[in-house]
């Protein structure tokens, strides 16, 4: 989602049911891309959210970037995250700022500095970007694999259900013949009792 000068917000979905959802709220939905199938085909869609990204920019439509995926949580299910890309807000910037320089030699500035923080700019949207599309990707496989496995269970169970009510009516059909043989052996015996 970006927002504009205006306050107007333009809506990217990702995948069909994201973006029926939506259509279904009545936001209008400026662009709608497919799901990256794979984990090769993430880095060739995250490549075109960023040429669209930078279309906005160019165009001085993004003043706020907002990221909503989904991510696994305890269970094999997953949950809804949000986070703000850019402007990069206070507690980013602090977060930075903490970490340590792995190394006792400044860094160097080889171009410029708008050059340079373009730059980290891009490789930070490219790296958030392909992070929130893997998690999502995750989390979609573990759900699926959760309910198969589920699903099997619940096969099994119902298996073991209907084997036992099987065996319950067989042995019931084979104590009714016992019965049905008893009987005509007892009748029989009658018979040749009462004949002289």
């Amino acid at each position: 989602m970006a927002a504009g000068q205006s306050g107007a917000v333009a809506i990217w979905t990702v995948g069909q049911r994201v973006h029926e959802l939506m259509s279904d709220t009545g936001r209008v939905i400026e662009h709608s891309f497919d799901v990256p199938a794979s984990v090769d085909a993430i880095t060739t869609f995250v490549g075109q959210l960023l040429i669209a990204d930078q279309a906005l920019l160019d165009a001085d439509r993004l003043i706020e970037l907002h990221l909503v995926y989904n991510q696994i949580a305890p269970s094999a299910t997953f949950r809804p995250v949000s986070i703000q890309l850019l402007p990069l807000d206070n507690a980013w910037r602090s977060r930075t700022a903490a970490v340590a320089w792995p190394t006792s030699g400044l860094p160097e500035v080889l171009a410029t500095n708008a050059g340079t923080l373009a730059a980290f700019i891009r490789e930070y949207l490219f790296v958030s970007l392909f992070r929130a599309c893997a998690e999502s990707l995750a989390s979609e496989n573990t759900s699926r694999l959760a309910a198969m496995q589920r699903a099997e269970k619940n096969i099994d169970d119902l298996r073991d259900t209907l084997g036992g009510e099987y065996h319950r009516l067989r042995q019931a059909g084979i104590d009714e013949e016992l019965f049905d043989v008893v009987a005509g052996y007892e009748a029989l015996r009658a018979d040749a009792a009462r004949t002289p």
